[in-house]
């Protein structure tokens, strides 16, 4: 006859590992998702725009105003290294304009150019119909019932960022 602690204590480890399972699984199918989605992306992308590119440009015209680096760094969840040479090569191209903080002349100011906004809708001019490809072919009813679940997602991993 089994002891019910000992029944208790297999039962807690199958759940455990069951849920170390899901866990895995879920991760995995992150993981591959994101490499497949930033394939596509890449593809789509007008000839030397990178997806580090487009999102910066992204962000700074869905915004409408200026950043910092910082600011940018932070909300890619990019070193201030990895930021400034996004930067460097974004200002290069005539996408962005960077300017000094008159208010702090330690920062800089980061905002996007006219020629910015129009290589960014140029590029989402290219990418949105292999999106809406995707979408489709998926179904919108379950995009729509992933979503919540994708951001609570990562909402919890960014709580998991912040010390």
């Amino acid at each position: 006859m089994t002891d019910s602690s000992d029944t208790k204590s297999r039962a807690v480890s199958s759940s455990a590992a069951s849920t170390d399972a899901l866990a895995a699984s879920l991760f995995s199918e992150v993981f591959i998702a994101d490499q497949l989605a930033r394939e596509l992306v890449s593809r789509a992308l007008p000839g030397g725009m990178r997806i580090s590119h487009f999102s910066v440009l992204n962000l700074l015209a869905h915004l409408n105003v200026e950043r910092t680096p910082a600011e940018l760094a932070e909300a890619f969840h990019v070193t201030r290294g990895a930021m400034t040479n996004t930067l460097s090569k974004l200002e290069w191209a005539g996408h962005i304009h960077i300017r000094p903080d008159w208010d702090d002349a330690r920062r800089k100011l980061v905002s996007i150019s006219p020629a910015g906004r129009a290589a960014r809708d140029a590029a989402l001019t290219a990418l949105m119909p292999q999106i809406a490809d995707v979408v489709r072919d998926v179904g919108a009813d379950q995009i729509r019932a992933t979503l919540p679940v994708l951001r609570m997602l990562r909402k919890r991993l960014e709580e998991a960022q912040t010390p």
